[in-house]
């Protein structure tokens, strides 16, 4: 409570104290109160109010804040008055010069009734003052054409009663919230703190048209993530504003006034249940060691820096040939507690082995995490040997840094692309597996192991980013085919499953993330311009540009002849292991890097060395040094 109504407070308990203590006297003495009481009056009153005020401030009745006071408050003013009563009481005994006893009784019930009215008339002049203020802005809201938003709840339980409870206590609410829906048939046709819950969520369409409805709360925190997924599909396809209960945690709104709502996002529409990381374990392996991230400041590397640092490692190297992802990294583990003298930051190029050499000499790291790569698919197909240098040489001469050093675990950061490839940033990436793979049999030491998975929602080059883009200039979002299907996933669970594998390393393995079901580009669009409250083809069009070069329809997560094994983890399944040998692996590589040399065409020459890759039959054959020596 700040000082100007403690103050008030205080002055108004000078003044009721003398108030009660005159009217027990005119009560005592029939409103003609003796002169020596007069008198006595005189010389005590300033004692009165010395032990009453005292006692008040033991009761800290001074602090409690009076639009929030309940029957605890009444407990303490009782108690403060029946004590302040008979300490005063105490004091005329002793001194001699005391009031009849029925003066002190009757004194201490007016100073009662007296401390209790003050301070609950506070409390409910404030609640009229407020209501008053509701009116008048609602009046207002519809005098300048505006109103609150007409809200229906979808689900009956604790979280909507919080955003209820929140909503009332706004002087001018911004969601009206007139109705819920839950599909707990035990619930309806009862109330919710005064808002009635109608039906299920089946009859959403139903209750939106019968109540005017333009806003729609979700709020079912113990939902599973598919029930909310499809429950936030069925909303979509309203002309509603959506919006999601983010959770008792959240304090204030990302999105709006009203506490522990934000806009509903794509991820929310995946229907995936949250990754839970078997902390415990992965953290048994990075902590205390020296761990380097190549392409540290990627979509990947970065987010497998920010939770490696969680996890205590005795130095994080970050190893990126862009300087600007690199320094904005740094800036933020270091503005979040990471030590300095535990974070290492290198700009270089996985191209470079001298440089990596260097980088492996001085600082040992003892677990490798190599997400540098160029991962553009139209723009490798352009530049095919830049793709070669960097995905395939570039994994080469880090594998080989990381055996010759012997690092405890090299892992791999692979693509759904790599699976019967269509481009040539595909085929880079899946001639990394099979180094990864060829290598791990020349060592005991190193186990090497690549982890493969689809796209991540809002990496560089993705979809997500691209749409943003797109709906700030107006549109249209663009789309290469209607039926074009991708697996997604978000980039923080995608670390997490990519740690959780390197702890289940053993060498050699292809660790397949489980995508969950794959998704419409299609659909992705149309429903993130329903989130940004627009609607399809009227305010933002969808425009069809065709498959781009080296892209197919649906992307594949295992060759024919992989196979799935399982581990104790349901998310992470194990291809199995190529044949190929380092040899056979090395002789490949220097085919290609003689085609680089002489001009070949290179994607003949990535399909001479990866059969499964698919190029169109007008390619010119390069003959290949070692026919037999062919892996898929």
């Amino acid at each position: 409570m700040n000082l100007f109504y403690k103050s008030i407070l205080l002055v108004s308990d000078i003044l009721l104290v003398n108030l009660a203590l005159g009217l027990a006297l005119l009560l005592r003495f029939d409103l003609r109160i003796p002169s020596q009481y007069v008198e006595l009056y005189k010389h005590q009153w300033i004692v009165l109010v010395l032990i009453h005020l005292t006692v008040n401030m033991g009761f800290r009745l001074y602090r409690c804040l009076l639009r929030y006071i309940t029957t605890r408050e009444l407990l303490y003013i009782s108690g403060a008055t029946l004590l302040s009563s008979g300490l005063y009481m105490g004091y005329g005994l002793f001194f001699n010069q005391a009031f009849p006893r029925t003066v002190y009784l009757s004194y201490t019930i007016f100073l009662l009734l007296l401390m209790i009215l003050s301070r609950f008339s506070y409390k409910f002049v404030n609640r009229i003052l407020s209501k008053c203020s509701k009116s008048y802005l609602a009046l207002k809201c519809q005098i300048n054409g505006t109103s609150r938003h007409r809200t229906l709840l979808i689900g009956a339980g604790d979280a909507a009663a919080i955003i209820v409870k929140e909503s009332k206590k706004e002087v001018a609410p911004f969601y009206k919230i007139v109705a819920a829906l839950d599909d707990d048939k035990s619930k309806h046709k009862s109330s919710l703190n005064g808002v009635p819950i109608v039906g299920g969520i089946d009859q959403l369409e139903k209750y939106i048209e019968a109540y005017k409805i333009d806003t729609i709360i979700v709020a079912l925190p113990t939902a599973g993530a598919q029930r909310i997924a499809e429950v936030l599909a069925l909303c979509s396809q309203t002309e509603c504003q959506l919006k999601i209960f983010s959770g008792i945690s959240s304090a204030i709104s990302e999105d709006g006034p009203t506490p522990h709502l934000r806009n509903v996002k794509i991820e929310d529409l995946l229907g995936r249940d949250e990754i839970v990381l078997d902390a415990k374990e992965v953290k048994a392996h990075i902590q205390n060691q020296t761990v380097l991230v190549t392409g540290g400041g990627g979509s990947i590397g970065s987010e497998l820096c920010r939770q490696i640092s969680a996890l205590n490692p005795t130095r994080l190297i970050i190893f990126d040939i862009y300087e600007n992802n690199a320094y904005d990294l740094q800036n933020e583990l270091l503005r979040n507690g990471f030590p300095k003298a535990k974070l290492t930051v290198l700009i270089g190029s996985v191209r470079d082995k001298a440089k990596l050499e260097e980088v492996f000499s001085l600082y040992k790291p003892n677990i490798v995490f190599h997400a540098a790569a160029h991962k553009h698919v139209p723009l490798m197909e352009d530049s095919p040997s830049e793709a070669i240098k960097n995905n395939v040489f570039g994994t080469m001469n880090t594998a080989l840094c990381a055996r010759d050093h012997k690092v405890k675990k090299f892992i791999l950061i692979s693509t759904d692309k790599a699976v019967n490839p269509t481009n040539v940033m595909g085929t880079t990436k899946r001639l990394c597996e099979l180094i990864v793979q060829s290598i791990n049999k020349t060592t005991p030491h190193t186990d090497f192991v690549a982890v493969r998975f689809g796209n991540v929602l809002g990496s560089n080059g993705s979809v997500i980013p691209l749409f943003k883009r797109q709906l700030e200039e107006g549109g249209p979002l663009t789309v290469t085919h209607p039926d074009i299907i991708r697996y997604f996933m978000t980039i923080p669970e995608a670390v997490r499953l990519i740690l959780q594998a390197m702890s289940f390393a053993e060498g050699g393995e292809i660790f397949v993330l489980d995508m969950g079901e794959p998704v419409k580009i299609l659909d992705l669009a149309l429903n993130f311009i329903k989130l940004s409250g627009l609607e399809p083809y009227t305010d933002v069009d969808i425009k069809f540009t065709g498959l781009r070069p080296g892209e197919k329809l649906y992307e594949e997560l295992l060759m024919d002849e992989e196979g799935m094994g399982k581990t104790s983890n349901k998310k992470i399944f194990i291809g199995t292991p190529s044949p190929i040998t380092f040899h056979e692996l090395a002789e490949h590589l220097k085919y290609l890097h003689h085609a680089i040399e002489s001009g070949s065409d290179l994607r003949q020459a990535l399909h001479n060395v990866v059969p499964t890759y698919r190029i169109s039959p007008n390619g010119c054959e390069i003959p290949h040094p070692n026919q037999e020596a062919k892996v898929s």
